[in-house]
């Protein structure tokens, strides 16, 4: 027998009937989707707030300041919402399809409840007015200790979710030798290597420099090596996000839409691929700043490119799994297969309108990443526009559309027509509020308007009267995605609670029957990682020596100046 018809026939015996989900687990997955959507409401209405305050035209009661909500909207979105949001659907995933052991289902409470500690400390000194840093917390701003001991808490909790997730797939394989892991077990596999590398970064500046800093055991702090560990996690933070999406993509869309997954092959070298060029980049988002060496930026930027490609993949594979499926239905010309595509069912409408959303959030990060142009937008609203279309678009949208059936399916409901036609009507929504406020930050960034500011006049300076209308168009498109948020709250508390009892299916795609099998080394998990280890190392080791060696001199707190 060749090695590919062995490979082919050991890949075939592989259980692909998804298993069962107990009430327990079901518990477990919720908890943390609980939490996801108190932090959508709590976020959303901190930047309502924002968009407002900028607009001009309103001011904030009760003397809460404007940095303070500013902090908040970042870290209880960006942060808490993302990150419990990912680790529930990443368990549930691993429980369908490699299953969950009791013991493993006890450390993944202990992950929940260290998260939940972590985020109500952080929490408590955001709105006790003691921590108004912004979610980049960059220093030299100072804030409470509580705030840094909180950000560990939730990093060690999603520690113990990683080493959760791994056992997952350890005893899987050890139950199923010589086969290939499920393919989105492969993906959280990759997905939880990339968040623990590039979190010990954060680990390493709030345990070693924030935290002695700020209860005072040490007077100054070496401000370019905690933004440059801060950004050696920040950017592959963005990745954490957008993988999860990718995973619903590659292997959950295609069965909502009555297809099969394009290629397995492909959507593992993806993954592989981002794994490497997702962490040696950080200096990236530090192009404008002085201490670190141009050489080095240049060949982070290289890297940043290289991601570029594993994107691209991506689209292929969707794109081609779209036409493949549509034609199968009975498409014939160039894009009748286009109007094959379910456009009334919002399992699929959400995550593709994010898809759309990320072509042009793709484009502003090839922008953002590049030094001429960086230069122009840096700390620019651009900046924030841009984010808005890949994380609070792409990323949120595909997640909505996952809550859909996940919800449902975790509570033993349905999925009625009626939340099928309001979510509709919430994807438009949110669609239409973020072209609204993204386009302006966008044009408001290129004419010099700034981020992370309240409203100002500049002393009626020329310049700032142009920006008014962009700013109000910002509250305007604030406002309609504020209405987006409460219409997905009220969706997620009736699929919880009022939903009609019955079954709702965990939408999971089996592979073409005519596909390539997939090669045993795309599993060389040894080779894989230390090619990422590799690459860090040559991206950061010399730079990070030049760093500490040639530091200027340290800087005592800024305590609550914002």
């Amino acid at each position: 027998m060749s090695l590919a018809m062995k490979q082919q026939q050991q890949n075939e015996e592989i259980n692909l009937t998804p298993l069962s989900i107990a009430k327990p687990e079901a518990k477990l997955y919720l908890s943390f989707m609980y939490v996801a959507f108190i932090s959508l409401f709590i976020g959303g209405l901190m930047g309502l707030l924002q968009v407002l305050v900028r607009s001009g035209d309103f001011e904030l009661p009760l003397g809460i300041g404007y940095y303070q909500i500013l902090t908040l909207h970042g870290v209880i979105l960006a942060l808490v919402l993302t990150t419990f949001f990912i680790i529930g659907f990443q368990y549930s995933l691993l429980g369908k399809t490699v299953g969950m052991s009791a013991k493993q289902r006890k450390l993944g409470w202990l992950s929940f409840w260290t998260m939940t500690v972590g985020t109500a400390l952080t929490a408590t000194a955001i709105l006790l007015g003691k921590a108004n840093v912004l979610y980049t917390f960059y220093a030299p701003l100072k804030a409470h200790p509580i705030f840094y001991i909180g950000l560990a808490l939730v990093v060690v909790g999603t520690w113990i979710a990683a080493l959760v997730n791994w056992h997952q797939v350890y005893v899987w394989k050890k139950a199923h030798p010589n086969q290939k892991t499920p393919l989105l077990a492969f993906m959280v596999t990759i997905n939880m290597i990339m968040w623990v590398i590039c979190s010990l970064g954060v680990a390493v500046t709030v345990l070693v420099q924030f935290i002695p800093w700020s209860l005072g055991y040490t007077e100054t702090i070496n401000v370019l090596l905690s933004r440059t560990l801060f950004w050696y996690f920040g950017h592959p933070l963005v990745y954490f996000w957008l993988l999860p999406a990718y995973m619903a993509w590659y292997a959950i869309i295609p069965k909502i839409i009555g297809g099969k997954i394009f290629s397995d092959s492909l959507a593992r070298l993806s993954f592989i691929l981002f794994l490497f060029f997702s962490i040696p980049v950080g200096f990236h988002h530090q192009l404008t700043e002085p201490g670190i060496d141009p050489t080095w930026k240049f060949i982070q930027v290289v890297l940043t490119f290289m991601v570029i490609i594993p994107s691209l993949m991506t689209a292929f594979s969707m794109f081609a799994m779209f036409e493949t499926t549509g034609r199968k239905q009975g498409a014939t010309g160039l894009f009748d297969w286009f109007k094959k595509l379910p456009w009334k069912d919002v399992r699929f409408v959400a995550p593709f309108v994010g898809m759309l959303a990320f072509i042009p959030g793709g484009a502003g990060g090839i922008i953002n990443a590049s030094h001429q142009l960086n230069t122009l937008v840096h700390n620019t609203i651009w900046v924030t526009g841009h984010f808005h279309l890949t994380i609070a678009t792409t990323v949120l949208l595909t997640f909505f559309g996952i809550a859909y059936w996940l919800i449902p399916h975790l509570t033993g409901r349905k999925l009625t027509p009626k939340i099928h036609k309001l979510g509709i009507y919430q994807t438009i929504i949110w669609a239409v509020g973020m072209l609204i406020m993204s386009g302006a930050m966008h044009i408001q960034g290129l004419l010099g308007g700034p981020r992370r500011s309240s409203f100002s006049e500049y002393g009626g300076t020329e310049q700032a009267a142009e920006w008014a209308g962009y700013q109000a168009a910002q509250a305007v498109g604030g406002a309609l995605l504020f209405i987006g948020i409460v219409l997905m709250i009220y969706i997620f508390m009736d699929l919880l609670a009022f939903a009609p009892k019955g079954e709702e299916e965990y939408p999971i795609a089996e592979e073409e029957e005519d596909a390539q099998p997939t090669p045993s080394w795309m599993e060389n998990w040894k080779l894989w990682i230390g090619i990422t280890i590799a690459l860090i190392l040559f991206a950061y080791t010399i730079p990070m020596i030049d760093i500490i060696q040639n530091a200027p001199p340290g800087s005592p707190p800024f305590d609550n100046i914002l």
